[in-house]
């Protein structure tokens, strides 16, 4: 069974999270929290908080089934980070002139499965 969580409409670049996605993909979901722990970007935080959040469903779902499983047993199959919704905004220039800034975000998903379902 799969276990996903997400974070839709992220304040961030999603060119600014994929390469912590990438560094994370197909590790141990504890292995990956203590990876993305050490690294000094905002987007880390980010895609920590989205795999806590899918080690806590798979927790629950776990519990009530009366099977207790640890993170350990837990992979991370697919972390994907796509592009969202921009806001523009627009920044005066020279001669009346209007420069588009855009305002990026991005929508974070993570999905787990243990171990002896791979």
């Amino acid at each position: 069974m799969a276990y996903r969580a997400s974070h839709k409409y992220a304040r961030i670049s999603a060119r600014k999270v994929r390469p912590l996605a990438n560094l994370v993909r197909g590790k141990f979901a504890d292995e990956a929290l203590e990876i993305l722990r050490y690294q000094p970007h905002r987007g880390a935080r980010m895609l920590e908080k989205v795999i806590q959040s899918a080690v806590g469903s798979a927790q629950d779902t776990e519990q009530n089934k009366g099977v207790s499983y640890g993170v350990e047993e837990l992979v991370v199959v697919d972390a994907r980070v796509d592009g969202g919704p921009m806001f523009k905004r627009f920044q005066p220039r020279s001669r009346g002139q209007a420069f588009t800034i855009l305002k990026r975000t991005s929508h974070i998903s993570v999905e787990l499965k243990r171990l002896e379902e791979l």
